[in-house]
């Protein structure tokens, strides 16, 4: 490989010994770098993670939540990994019964045919499986491309192959476009019903919400296991999420994106990203990621002539990308802001335009005309292996190949080789696409051993700054405790929740009057909440608290942290919903009713408001349905005389939210009323 010794006038980079630092050049190089944390997890961490995950080793017996190790990841938005509910988190005896969508990788499954001791085929069976030995009736749904597996024209003969895999008898449901009884019909029959090939259907692609409704249909929990369609809105993936009262990932889902994080977290010592495949201009954003993580940038690709051309060498016409030049320049420019190195191909491996089987090699600025570069040629390879060589973290991603291929060439085998070797010695791998972890799984006696991502493209929008469609529609989960005595000064005062807090007012209002009791704000909006909790620095308030955060899936598990007893939840006029309710996602979903209801302590109150009677009525009959006959109304009758109900006239706590304090300046009516919990509901 070659360093950028050529660059334009005013750029210096480093050379090979400036890579790895010297007593003298220690201080510089940390400040350079600005390396923070050390490599903690690294292959032994997803070793722990596949090995947890095995079903042959499981048995489907509850995975601990403590085989996916915690990770953190500096410079990483926390929106970029929500914490995700997942299935394994969900209680198991809570499936008997229930109707599962199981949106699944098909190309694990057929794996699957080929071998089934794979890691991949495994993990991907391992949910399913799982979920029948829960004795929930699973409904399977995915997609797969008749023109490369032909022996799958019909969905019949893929339900074939699922049911001796699964030892289940997999029925066939082909009416996803019209009336979906013979849905339910069906898993009264049989445990498990494959749906119709999604492929066939152009409303899955544009995520049609009733085609996502008809998916759904009688489900009552949905599981994504499609971690490779995560990067796009799909009805399968997305929309059917507006429709279930809990969606959740799956093992190889969560597994694939525990991945994903370790790929990315920054470790202690070189770290280098091997850069394959074409396109520099769409992947330009992508590769600025790679070089804030990286010392170390290798072009190995057709990316590598673009930065070739951006530094004035010679390159073949046909192999500029259009409009790739200016985004050379730029990742040029932040390697020598960031002083770190990037390194092209020394030579390659080059075939002759009327001699496809002739095979020639050239130096990386000399390739003549009529010859085509098709892979690297030895002294690139080897000037891998020595950089490699010194490495504690090595990232490779795209191909090694250029636009055509030749048999006789094996670039991509041995830098696969090279990387088996560093992991050997404990380095911190990740191979990512489908090819790479071939070749990688070829060369590998142990997958445990490496970081396996076959999906490229979702590691490709992720590293552009994309949010994963398919990661941000699933539930989100709290799972670490909140510092309660950071938050109250007396963390044992009984607690009162305002869900949907708003502006703050009502909480901040009702903790300057009422000082033995804490109050706690749950709000989505993360801008809100980060004024009120400056009001409440300003206002030296310490018994009031707000969280950023989606309330109808993590109500649970934050209050059920706090050491007092709960004794209030108010909902105050919850956004309405003029749409039909199948349409929008509701914040008052089973979910969280069964929650308050659970976790109310005896005579605690639910108070419920809201401007729009249908909305209130609404509110209180899923209470009723869904609190477990827990909960009753306390504070509101029906007026026989005018057949009308008639709620409570006036705010019992005498301090209003924002909204209510608009509509009553208006001169609007209010419609509230107060649910009590007694064990004789």
């Amino acid at each position: 490989m070659s360093q950028l010794l050529n660059a334009p006038p005013g750029l210096l980079f480093l050379n090979k010994s400036s890579f790895y630092p010297s007593r003298t050049s220690t201080l510089t190089y940390m400040k350079c770098y600005a390396v923070h944390s050390s490599n903690q997890g690294g292959s032994h961490g997803i070793d722990r993670i596949r090995n947890s995950i095995e079903y042959k080793a499981c048995s489907c017996e509850e995975v601990e939540s403590d085989a996916f190790p915690d990770i953190v990841y500096d410079e990483v938005q926390s929106e970029d990994f929500p914490d995700i509910q997942t299935l394994r988190q969900f209680p198991k005896e809570k499936l008997d019964a229930k109707v599962v969508l199981v949106r699944f990788d098909s190309r694990f499954l057929l794996q699957a045919v080929v071998d089934q001791s794979a890691r991949s085929v495994s993990n991907a069976l391992f949910t399913i499986k799982y979920l029948l030995d829960a004795k929930a009736r699973v409904i399977l749904v995915t997609s797969w491309t008749k023109k490369i597996h032909q022996e799958y024209l019909s969905v019949e003969s893929f339900a074939g192959t699922l049911s001796s895999l699964l030892q289940h008898n997999v029925a066939v449901v082909q009416c996803i476009d019209c009336d979906m009884s013979l849905k339910m019909e069906e898993l009264q029959k049989s445990d498990v019903i494959l749906l119709d090939n999604l492929s066939e259907f152009k409303e899955e692609v544009s995520n049609c919400p009733k085609f996502a409704e008809l998916l759904s249909a009688g489900v009552d929990i949905y599981i994504n296991e499609a971690f490779s369609e995560s990067h796009k809105m799909l009805a399968s993936t997305v929309g059917v999420t507006r429709f279930c009262s809990a969606c959740m990932a799956g093992y190889h889902f969560e597994e694939s994106l525990c991945q994903l994080k370790m790929a990315v977290k920054r470790n202690q010592g070189p770290h280098v990203a091997i850069v394959g495949g074409g396109n520099l201009y769409d992947k330009a954003a992508a590769i600025h990621f790679l070089a804030s993580r990286s010392d170390v940038l290798v072009f190995v690709g057709m990316m590598s002539f673009q930065i070739m051309h951006a530094l004035g060498l010679p390159v073949l016409p046909n192999l500029v990308e259009p409009g790739a030049h200016e985004a050379a320049l730029d990742i040029i420019q932040l390697a020598h802001n960031r002083n770190i190195s990037i390194m092209y191909p020394k030579d390659f491996w080059c075939t002759n335009n009327h001699f496809e089987n002739q095979l020639k090699l050239f130096p990386a600025h000399g390739v003549l005309n009529g010859w085509l570069p098709v892979d690297l040629g030895p002294s690139s390879l080897e000037e891998i292996e020595s950089l490699l060589a010194k490495c504690q973290k090595i990232m490779w991603i795209g191909l090694v190949k250029f636009k055509s291929s030749s048999r006789q060439t094996n670039g991509a085998i041995k830098l696969s080789q090279m990387l088996y070797k560093q992991c050997q010695r404990h380095c911190d791998v990740t191979i990512i696409g489908n090819m790479a972890c071939k070749e990688m799984r070829v060369e590998s006696t142990s997958a445990s051993v490496l970081n396996l991502i076959d999906n490229a493209s979702v590691v490709w929008d992720f590293l552009k700054g994309r949010k994963l469609p398919g990661v941000m529609a699933l539930d989100r989960a709290y799972p670490f405790l909140n510092d309660w005595r950071s938050a109250f000064r007396d963390p044992a005062q009984p607690l009162v929740v305002d869900i949907g807090s708003g502006n703050g007012l009502f909480i901040l209002g009702m903790a300057r009057k009422r000082k033995h009791l804490n109050f706690l704000g749950l709000e989505i909006n993360e801008k809100l909440v980060r004024r009120c909790l400056e009001s409440v620095n300003q206002s030296a308030i310490q018994n009031g608290h707000f969280i950023a955060t989606n309330a109808t899936s993590t109500f649970r598990s934050i209050v059920s942290s706090y050491p007092g007893e709960l004794v209030l939840v108010s909902i105050q006029c919850p956004n309405p919903d003029f749409n039909k309710p199948e349409h929008r996602r509701r914040m008052l979903q089973q979910s969280l009713v069964e929650a308050v209801a659970d976790l109310l302590t005896h005579d605690g109150k639910v108070f419920l408001q809201s401007d729009i009677e249908t909305v209130a009525l609404r509110m209180k009959e899923q209470f009723l349905k869904y609190g477990k006959g827990k909960l009753s109304v306390v504070c509101d009758y029906h007026d026989a005389k005018i057949n009308r109900r008639i709620w409570l006239e006036e705010n019992p706590f005498e301090v209003r939210s924002d909204w209510e304090q608009h509509v009553i300046d208006r001169g609007a009516p209010m419609y509230r009323l107060m649910l009590s919990k007694s064990n004789n509901a």
